[in-house]
């Protein structure tokens, strides 16, 4: 049995906790296959983005038409797009894709750099229109305009929980039409959490490309972040990776 085609269209980061590399290998531990859309180049590692430099908008268009047009796709996870002429054109070839679309607004990077100027957010919308998931965190999703923004305009999302205080982590998935699902668990106390929102958008995508439905993709994703946070090998002086190797 082949394993599902999954496209990553993200920034690249060069310490390997978070964007591209951390989505690849979540997508492999998860036995799909892995392709990549590299929209920024970044020199970066556990105590912040030292550099980021936006790729031509022409060469991220050309990534995604050589993935789809030859491999084939099965989902898409949108990371970090670093430009609103990156985030225009990505709209314009995802348009055309009838595959489960995981878009992770990325705005600020876990060490407190900005990833997104007010142009590119507001480039958002068109990605957050034809996404089958949005995942903001709890700045993220203030942004975009918080709970009622989103809900009016009929945006399917996961509001996530980690940035928020208190013992315990709450997970709300909303999905126009059906009930709030909810998902709490003890938070997990380390500085070794660069990278769970890449990490968690992928893994979503890779469950839904290989058919799960989108309660059961989260809830799967959910868990797999947790094992990976669990299994951190402790690496750099600042905000450390996740053990995606270590997840059986």
């Amino acid at each position: 049995m082949q394993p599902v085609r999954v496209l990553s269209i993200a920034g690249s980061d060069s310490g390997g906790g978070a964007g591209i590399q951390a989505d690849i290998k979540t997508i492999t531990m998860l036995g799909g296959y892995a392709m990549t859309a590299i929209c920024a180049l970044t020199a970066q590692d556990t105590t912040g983005v030292h550099a980021a430099t936006p790729v031509d908008p022409a060469m991220v268009a050309a990534q995604i038409d050589a993935c789809a047009n030859d491999i084939g796709v099965d989902a898409v996870k949108i990371g970090m797009l670093g430009s609103p002429e990156i985030a225009a054109v990505v709209a314009d070839r995802l348009e055309r894709l009838a595959v489960p679309i995981v878009f992770d607004p990325v705005m600020v990077a876990t060490s407190g750099a900005v990833l997104a100027d007010a142009a590119t957010i507001a480039g958002f919308e068109r990605l957050m229109a034809i996404a089958t998931l949005t995942t903001p965190n709890v700045p993220e999703l203030a942004a975009l305009g918080g709970d009622a923004a989103l809900r009016a305009r009929g945006i399917a999302y996961i509001a996530k929980g980690g940035d928020a205080e208190g013992d315990e982590v709450t997970d709300r998935l909303v999905v126009p039409g059906k009930a709030d699902r909810v998902w709490t668990a003890p938070r997990i106390v380390t500085r070794h959490a660069h990278g769970t929102g890449c990490t968690m958008s992928s893994a979503i995508a890779t469950f839904l490309a290989s058919g799960a439905s989108l309660e059961d993709a989260v809830e799967d994703a959910r868990d797999f972040v947790r094992a990976a946070m669990m299994a951190a090998p402790g690496f750099g002086a600042g905000n450390g990776p996740l053990g995606h190797q270590a997840v059986r």
